[in-house]
């Protein structure tokens, strides 16, 4: 898959199943990843791989936080097995008196969408999600995150259950000035 198309016609596909990205191809996900741009070689990130019985330790963790935070629980312990993959993508930045907090989060951002295109440039499709559970302190401390770390993202990967549409056309001039 040529580069610009790629780019310029990925969508996210929130009905994912079997089969998903494994073995080399996860690898090059993940490497992906960790191509983001990293103002200072940080590498302010790091993943969690959550998949098979991962995906059920990962409900509970969900069923526990909306349960104690007054969400839905039974919804909150279906949603990690909208896909047979997640990656957790975690924002751990680091001191650094020329590298401010917020690029290094953005850079973990990065990271997150460079695996969602490595994924689709190998024939699957994925979504990127956040929602409650991304900043629930429950969730947070089960994950072993620690006090300066925070969830960017729930990579959602596998093979897409639904005819992806075409992404919408967005003109350039309606978010583009010129100075």
């Amino acid at each position: 898959m040529k580069a610009l198309d790629l780019l310029l016609n990925r969508h996210s596909c929130a009905r994912l199943a079997a089969p998903a990205p494994e073995g080399a191809e996860l690898e090059t996900i993940w490497n992906a990843g960790l191509r983001a741009p990293d103002h200072g070689g940080l590498s302010p990130w790091r993943f969690i791989h959550v998949s098979g019985e991962g995906l059920s330790k990962l409900a509970g963790i969900f069923e526990q936080a909306a349960l104690a935070e007054e969400g839905d629980a039974e919804k909150a312990k279906t949603m990690p097995f909208r896909a047979p993959l997640i990656t957790i993508v975690i924002a751990s930045p680091k001191t650094h008196s020329k590298v401010p907090e917020i690029e290094q989060v953005l850079s973990a951002g990065c990271a997150v969408h460079a695996m969602q295109m490595a994924a689709y440039a190998q024939g699957y499709n994925g979504i990127w999600r956040t929602g409650p559970m991304a900043y629930s302190s429950i969730v947070n401390h089960e994950l072993g995150l620690a006090e300066h770390e925070s969830i960017v993202g729930f990579l959602y990967l596998g093979s897409p259950q639904t005819k992806v549409a075409k992404p919408r056309e967005l003109p350039f001039k309606d978010y583009v000035t010129w100075l």
